[in-house]
């Protein structure tokens, strides 16, 4: 594993968020989504499809205008297919990154033949760096958990050696693999592609191991994360960009994402899940969200109430028959009750059995009343 090489991070809230139930962003709503993720240090933000409409032509054309006004450093994608038609757009608007997926017929995966499965991109790549200076091009792989190993190293060698593409993205589209399997694959492909190509990461969260499987990628190979804020996307979602930037960042690999910036970090999952709410009346960020769930920092037996995790400030303690001394020693000294540290056994003792008799955690004036 070569944790010295650099991860490029590609967000993908907005154009991979556009399919999560129905939910359709406004362009001062990408504005501000593209503001979050510069101040975040996100190198890529993938921010529409294109070909859909003509909307999300106007949408990536004025965010394009929008990252030259500002000065950012965040770059913006369009994923589109791999024709001339969709590309045309996309370099008069002056974008450098070109994330593509090719029309692939039943006919052509019969065949087995890379060539005629990406029969119509190697014109596109033509037009591309004819007409774009430093220009950035990706493709998707096949659904690398529904394809036969073979097929996935022919076409990753054809493009990779052949079409000499910058980036192949590996899709678990159908969100069915567990990172063991994730491990075997990419490694696999990483053999085959060698240093030629960069290999990024693109899982979904149907079995719900679409971050873990996004960090293994890494570990086997990857390069290029492609996640989204509150994991937000089709069906499930895919790899969450907190997550998985914060594990990686801690395992020492380059990457320029501002994990250590919870609070701003808080404040875009916050104006996701607003979004989505407002829209769908379904809301993403809840109890149980990873890291910013309020879950996250309840406390109740003491073991992990350390403040190691999650937001402090805001945790929260539950005092039942499970409390342990530090818990409640915690407790006490929050709540500014003063005790004697030779009756905080008895104090423990009394604590869990009127808890056991009530069926509940004790309120703060019950255990002062103890105290």
């Amino acid at each position: 594993m070569n944790i010295s090489r650099e991860i490029t991070v590609v967000d993908q809230t907005i154009r991979e968020g556009m399919q999560f139930r129905g939910l359709v962003f406004s362009i001062p709503e990408r504005k501000m989504i593209l503001d979050f993720q510069e101040k975040l240090k996100v190198n890529i933000s993938q921010a529409g499809y294109p070909p859909a409409h003509r909307s999300e032509e106007k949408a990536i054309e004025e965010l394009s205008k929008h990252i030259v006004r500002k000065g950012y450093n965040i770059r913006v994608a369009g994923l589109c297919r791999s024709i001339v038609q969709d590309v045309e757009f996309m370099v008069k608007v002056n974008v450098h990154d070109f994330h593509l997926h090719s029309i692939i017929t039943e006919d052509a995966l019969k065949k087995r033949d890379p060539i005629e499965i990406f029969k119509s991109l190697k014109e596109t790549i033509e037009y591309i760096r004819s007409n774009t200076e430093k220009s950035c091009i990706g493709i998707s792989l096949l659904d690398i958990g529904k394809t036969e190993p073979c097929l996935l190293s022919d076409s990753a060698q054809f493009l990779s050696s052949d079409l000499m593409v910058d980036i192949i993205s590996l899709p678990d589209t159908s969100g069915i693999l567990s990172p063991d399997i994730i491990e075997e694959k990419v490694k696999s492909i990483a053999k085959v592609v060698e240093n030629k190509t960069k290999l990024g990461i693109h899982c979904h969260n149907d079995m719900g191991f679409a971050s873990a499987n996004t960090i293994m990628g890494v570990l086997n190979g990857g390069s290029i994360i492609e996640v989204s804020a509150l994991g937000i996307g089709e069906r499930n979602g895919i790899g969450d960009l907190f997550t998985v930037g914060k594990v990686l960042k801690e395992k020492g690999f380059k990457i320029d994402l501002s994990i250590e910036n919870k609070e701003l970090f808080r404040e875009y999952y916050e104006y996701v899940n607003e979004i989505c709410f407002k829209k769908t009346g379904f809301s993403i960020l809840n109890y149980n969200t990873p890291f910013f769930g309020s879950s996250s920092k309840t406390h109740v037996a003491g073991t992990h109430g350390d403040n190691s995790f999650g937001l402090s400030e805001d945790e929260e303690f539950y005092v039942n028959v499970l409390c342990g001394k530090n818990l409640v020693k915690k407790v006490l000294k929050r709540n500014g009750i003063d005790f004697d540290k030779e009756d905080l056994k008895r104090v423990i003792k009394d604590i869990k059995d009127m808890s056991a008799l009530k069926e509940r955690p004790l309120s703060i004036n019950e255990i002062k009343n103890i105290v």
